[in-house]
């Protein structure tokens, strides 16, 4: 996929923001010291009234992304996931959650893939911490076309949102005329009745690699693509299960408490599979290039088809 556009999603955050502050005026921008790394200081270029700089104070600044909901204006609270989830965790849920309050947050560099800024900031936590939240919509996009439609989608949801968006340029892989952004709804990017890969950001491009050269091994793999992790699409999770009987998730992620738990959640309740969990194994990260730490921690094509592999000879 050497030929293939790359474009990191928080690159695609920044921009559709401006997009979505020129057609809605009630659309605002916080951000807490990060603006040039977040991306959102493209909004704040475009709209300077519009955007408000909290400092590095991240529950300060979800308090008044609260309030500023509650005046009919929309605001997306912007800064890296690590700070964003984790230490404006209570704000979060107490100021976000429990009123149901219609703030977004626009979370950047998640997981191993932030690279050398280590493990410090390689939150691989976010989405266990966000689902457990209740009424809180949790996206983690694959790509730029899939980043900017949960942008937009986020802006028409009545509710607190989180939106996971990566540091590292991943391939564009939705580019295509018909594509479509559901909340909730996951898409099947590949067909197959042999096992099912369900797959989350940045890994889905690398679970429709692991399917092509599983192919060339007589081996038919579907790949599904969940987009958004809570509310889990349910029933097309069950219905791979119960047409393949073998199910892989791959995330950039903890195994605890995200994509793979929600999923063995789901066949636990209605129809019972075998669930391999790919993700970072209850483990901290550490600095390095991304790309040799996603093949380190196995996130990568290679590391799925082999799995795959080894789980059809059970």
């Amino acid at each position: 996929m050497a030929d293939v556009k790359k474009i990191a999603t928080r690159e695609s955050y920044g921009n559709a923001l401006v997009e979505l502050g020129k057609k809605y005026d009630n659309v605002v921008v916080l951000d807490a010291d990060l603006a040039a790394a977040t991306k959102t200081g493209v909004f704040k270029k475009a709209f300077p009234e519009r955007h408000f700089d909290c400092g590095i104070a991240e529950g300060t600044m979800v308090d008044v992304s609260a309030g500023l909901s509650t005046m009919g204006l929309v605001p997306f609270a912007s800064s890296f996931a690590m700070f964003a989830a984790g230490r404006a965790f209570e704000q979060i849920r107490n100021t976000l959650g429990y009123p149901h309050n219609n703030v977004k947050i626009g979370a950047t560099h998640g997981g191993i893939s932030v690279g050398e800024d280590g493990a410090s900031h390689q939150c691989c936590e976010d989405f266990a911490l966000m689902r457990s939240i209740p009424g809180m919509v949790v996206i983690n996009p694959s790509d730029d076309v899939e980043a900017k439609a949960a942008v937009e989608a986020a802006y028409h949801y009545q509710g607190p949102v989180y939106m996971r968006f990566g540091r590292l340029a991943v391939p564009v892989i939705n580019d295509t005329p018909d594509y479509k952004f559901e909340l909730g709804k996951g898409v099947t990017l590949r067909d197959g009745d042999d096992i099912t890969i369900i797959a989350t950001g940045l890994l889905v491009a690398e679970a429709v690699m692991a399917a092509d050269a599983l192919k060339d091994a007589g081996i038919h793999a579907r790949v599904i693509n969940i987009h958004t992790i809570k509310p889990l699409d349910k029933e097309l999770v069950i219905k791979a299960a119960k047409e393949t009987g073998r199910i892989i998730t791959a995330e950039e992620h903890n195994i605890i408490g995200g994509l793979g738990e929600a999923v063995c959640s789901a066949v636990c309740d209605e129809c019972p599979v075998p669930v391999t969990r790919i993700g970072v194994n209850d483990e901290f990260g550490h600095s390095g290039p991304a790309v040799e730490l996603l093949k380190q921690f196995g996130l990568s094509a290679e590391h799925i088809a082999d799995v795959a592999k080894k789980v059809l000879k059970k």
